[in-house]
């Protein structure tokens, strides 16, 4: 078991937490913690031993260049870090890791012997998948909770998923076999548009995470960076006319299994954000 010392006492804190890898398509979910990393400054807590779950020959180390003459060695590993939102009488702990390469079980442990150091009992666990949802529709977002209660609460549902699971999952899993809340939201891909940044799912993460943990996210940049993006996959798929007719397929199936209510539900949603916004600006 890792030791602990000298961690600070937080006010009712949350986990955020994402991996880069298998559970990250696109880079969606790693970037909002990068995004919220950079915008909240937040500050570092605690890193895990990387020798202990990551195989170097297939997670290399990377070489960095500290001042155009010194090299550094980064190592893979999972980082967690603290924040403090503008305006919120709460902590927030950043998780931000590369999927381990082996001990999975053992990794949970230390993750969910350190939220309980730290005094976290809720996490949040966000992914990104590859799906064939259209780039210009907005990004589905799939959630899952660890027990019925919690589900009602945030609006998701219980996951009835069956097949390989990433880390996400499993951590997850292991949240709620200890006896803490675990949410986990994923955003929906284009597999067609695969490479990453995908500032338009990373948007869709931050905006739900919003909803669910009712603490204002920081958007930034991302709204332009998220309709660039956009703009960029229509004209190369203008340059190809079976990607075109592909994508044109993919809206029509996507219009067609939508319900109206879902659309009034999306509408509902997008109004009440509105409304906590103004009612946040106005009290500051």
């Amino acid at each position: 078991m890792i030791e602990l010392e000298g961690l600070p006492e937080l006010v009712d804190p949350v986990l955020i937490a994402a991996f880069e890898g298998w559970n990250d398509a696109g880079e969606a979910s790693s970037g909002v913690i990068a995004h919220l990393e950079s915008a909240w400054k937040a500050e570092p807590l605690i890193a895990l031993d990387p020798d202990d779950y990551y195989d170097f020959q297939v997670t290399r180390p990377v070489v960095e260049m500290s001042d155009g003459l010194t090299q550094s060695i980064v190592w893979p590993t999972t980082r967690l870090l603290r924040a403090r939102p503008p305006g919120v009488e709460r902590d927030v702990v950043l998780l931000r890791g590369i999927e381990p390469n082996m001990r999975w079980r053992s990794f949970c442990d230390d993750i969910i012997y350190i939220c309980r150091e730290l005094g976290i009992e809720l996490a949040v666990m966000l992914g990104a998948l590859l799906n064939d949802s259209p780039h210009t529709r907005p990004v589905p977002i799939l959630g899952g909770a660890t027990n019925a209660g919690l589900a009602r609460s945030t609006n998701l549902e219980l996951s009835r998923y069956e097949g390989p699971t990433g880390i996400v999952g499993v951590l997850q899993h292991s949240f709620g076999k200890a006896g803490l809340d675990a949410i986990s939201l994923w955003a929906s891909v284009p597999h067609y548009v695969a490479q990453p940044p995908n500032p338009k799912a990373t948007l869709a993460l931050l905006r739900r995470l919003e909803d669910v943990l009712e603490i204002p996210m920081p958007l930034g940049d991302l709204d332009e960076e998220a309709r660039a993006w956009e703009r960029g996959v229509d004209e190369l798929a203008s340059q190809d006319s079976e990607v075109a007719e592909y994508v044109k397929e993919l809206e029509e199936r996507k219009d067609a299994a939508e319900l109206p209510e879902a659309s009034g539900d999306a509408i509902a949603a997008e109004f009440e954000r509105y409304l906590r916004r103004r009612d946040r600006d106005t009290d500051s």
